[in-house]
């Protein structure tokens, strides 16, 4: 039997009899659809490691993995210096940089997502160990001085192509940032500063997840339920922001958010070290040296204007733990869009048939599911992917990648959405090409006896979401890993995932795969029109809350206030918010973003007005157009971060948008009639 036909045989919706399905399932959505089933390994199967990495088939594995990574980089930056500058010293950094971020960016995910806390503990060790070389790496000036040779040549540099050059600039940036002009004596200031913002970080991002306790006697009974308890404490991790008791929602607020007094004190260290390397390598602030490089360029550019409509501010009586619960009650209330009467029709399969579908009309692009080798995933729930070309126009034609989907809930699990590169692309010395691997990481419910895993419109629209990430990752075709796929300016690596929203919600695409997982009947077409029209509700409020988060951000890593960082937060939640803010709480405290994306949070801003304007401009009239997805990827996707991100967007929308244009894209979202809808419901 074929390798294609072992994979339809497993794949074949009629071989469980856990629940009745429609017959019409593709491979993709079956084996989303069906629970997976532990298979008997007749043949002793080898552990072939997680990822296929020969090493980790133990959580040993990590100190080989690492060593090998370590001794590799020795080499490459002796091949480096001793190189005459060209093209190979370019090919050389890169080299260097796909060695340490195969083992980097391997551990990052082993040590948030496996469920073995020995896997976990040997992959943060690996992380402090490469991030410590990193850090050295880019202070190290014989290193620097071999690029320098380079970009100081004109004519050589003017002999490369575009992509190489900017792949120069972009290694040359990151010994800037890193103090590499510095005296030496500084140069050690500069790495153990750094090497102690790794330790900060952790401290703050372990912390920010940690729930809260109280003793059972200082809540009522009645509310017991709602959280988990461990003794005589209850636990709370979370706002609980959607419970429908406005008790339940009020002490999860007060609870959750009250001040860690040791939390605080590493925030507070933590934005002094930040502010304390940026000065010392040469910045006015943190934010400063944050920017460089993004579409932003420069914390003066980011002013919010005040056409963004302030509705929040009219809703005087609502309090900020009331924010999420109403904008779904009027959701429901207006559009009666309850999520039990669209999960049928958005089971895992359904969607992932959907995506599957989408991405073959826009790129000629196919999903299909592979079973993973003995020891390859670190969860029977994990399922595989291959990403290939179909259409017969791309010079690349065939595989594209790999996506390893680790979906489902379980303990220990983070409850967040995320996407991680394993692996980047890149060119081979030898003609291949070195295919990408990535995971996405979402948190969904797993598959009963009774039905299969069954999203609501949120959940649906997560999934896009993430695998607009993804697919940046498996299109991108750059030269380097360096600038492969979402390794990108921040405030761009958002676009891709956020346009996906936008397919997600448009009726054309939702009438491609939105069916009853039982009887196959599409979503009714009235219940699509709802669907589509209430993402628009609160969109303004939703929007001014970012402008908070963002605004918040920057204050944060711009000059140092003599003021805590809750007084920061308490004055500029009543300037741009509009909700009050609650005495002894401190929010700052859960907001995680601040580690990945310190000084770079209003990037979602920024993403979602290029991606309003692309939708707009480029797919509204018809989601489904083949040239216009063409485009998209040869303009945006393709480049990764190996073209000037500004340069990217003018190139899809012919045309470089403006100051006004950005602001224009995020209002024209909003729903123009929403105050007055709020001002007759509280009528």
């Amino acid at each position: 039997m074929s390798a294609c036909k072992r994979l339809l045989a497993v794949l074949r919706p009629g071989r469980s009899p856990l629940f009745r399905r429609v017959a019409t399932w593709s491979p993709v959505g079956a084996a989303f659809n069906a629970r997976q089933q532990r298979k008997l390994d007749l043949f002793h199967r080898s552990n072939v490691g997680l990822f296929g990495v020969p090493e980790l088939t133990c959580p040993d594995g990590f100190a080989a993995v690492g060593e090998r990574a370590l001794r590799e980089t020795e080499r490459l930056v002796e091949k480096a210096c001793q190189s005459l500058p060209g093209i190979i010293t370019v090919k050389t950094f890169d080299q260097l940089s796909d060695s340490l971020c195969r083992v980097a960016d391997l551990a990052d995910f082993v040590k948030v997502a496996h469920p073995d806390p020995a896997f976990r503990e040997a992959a943060e060790r690996t992380c402090v160990n490469i991030g410590t070389m990193v850090e050295k790496l880019n202070t190290n000036v014989d290193l620097c001085n071999s690029l320098k040779n380079l970009l100081d040549k004109s004519d050589i540099m003017a002999s490369l192509d575009p992509e190489t050059r900017r792949v120069a600039e972009l290694f040359m940036f990151d010994f800037e940032i890193s103090g590499i002009h510095l005296s030496e004596e500084k140069r050690k200031e500069a790495v153990n500063l750094n090497v102690r913002l790794l330790d900060l970080n952790n401290e703050f991002l372990v912390g920010s997840h940690l729930p809260n306790k109280i003793e059972k006697r200082m809540l009522p009974d009645h509310i017991h339920h709602h959280f988990s308890k461990e003794g005589n404490y209850i636990q709370i991790g979370g706002l609980h922001a959607e419970a429908t008791d406005d008790l339940v929602r009020e002490l999860a607020y007060r609870i959750f958010l009250y001040p860690n007094t040791s939390l605080l004190q590493t925030l507070e260290e933590l934005l002094k070290c930040r502010n304390k390397l940026a000065n010392l390598v040469g910045y006015e602030s943190y934010a400063n040296r944050a920017l460089k490089g993004t579409m932003a360029k420069s914390p003066g550019n980011l002013i919010c204007k005040t056409k963004l409509i302030e509705i929040m501010s009219k809703i005087t009586e609502l309090m900020p733990w009331d924010h999420p619960y109403f904008s779904g009650v009027l959701r429901a209330e207006r559009f009666n869009i309850e999520p039990s009467l669209y999960s049928p029709f958005f089971s895992l399969g359904a969607c992932m048939e959907g995506l599957n579908s989408l991405f073959t009309e826009l790129y000629g692009v196919s999903l299909m599911a592979e079973e993973p080798s003995a020891g390859e995933v670190w969860s029977e729930d994990v399922r595989k992917l291959v990403s290939r070309t179909i259409a017969v126009v791309h010079e690349t034609e065939g595989l594209l990648g790999y996506i390893y989907c680790d979906f489902f809930h379980r303990p220990d699990k983070p409850h967040q959405d995320c996407h991680f590169t394993i692996r980047g692309g890149r060119q081979l010395d030898n003609g291949q090409y070195q295919l990408p691997v990535v995971v996405l990481l979402l948190s969904l419910p797993l598959p009963r006896k009774s039905a299969p895993t069954l999203l609501t419109p949120g959940m649906m629209e997560n999934l896009f979401h993430e695998m607009g990430h993804a697919m940046h990752s498996m299109l991108g075709r750059t030269r380097y890993q360096h600038v492969t796929g979402t390794r990108c300016a921040t405030d761009f690596a958002e676009v891709p995932s956020i346009l996906m929203e936008y397919f997600a919600t448009d009726h054309r695409v939702l009438n491609q795969f939105a069916r009853h997982y039982q009887t196959g009947q599409p979503l009714p077409k009235s219940m699509v029109t709802r669907l589509c029209e209430s993402k628009k509700v609160c969109g303004a409020a939703d929007t001014q809350l970012q402008v908070f988060y963002a605004t918040l951000d920057q204050v944060f890593h711009g000059k140092p206030q003599d003021r805590s960082t809750t007084d920061i937060l308490k004055d500029l939640q009543e300037k741009f918010y509009g909700l009050p803010y609650v005495p002894n709480t401190a929010w700052q405290l859960r907001f995680s973003h601040l580690i990945g994306y310190g000084a770079k949070y209003y990037s979602y801003l920024m993403s979602r007005a290029v991606a309003s304007m692309v939708w707009k401009q480029c797919f509204l009239k018809d989601p489904l157009n083949r040239e216009m997805g063409e485009r998209y990827r040869q303009e945006m996707l393709a480049h990764g971060g190996g073209k000037e991100p500004m340069l990217m967007v003018e190139g899809m929308l012919q045309r470089r948008p403006t100051v006004e244009d950005f602001v224009d894209a995020l209002v024209s979202d909003l729903n123009p009639d929403f105050e007055t809808f709020i001002m007759d419901s509280e009528a």
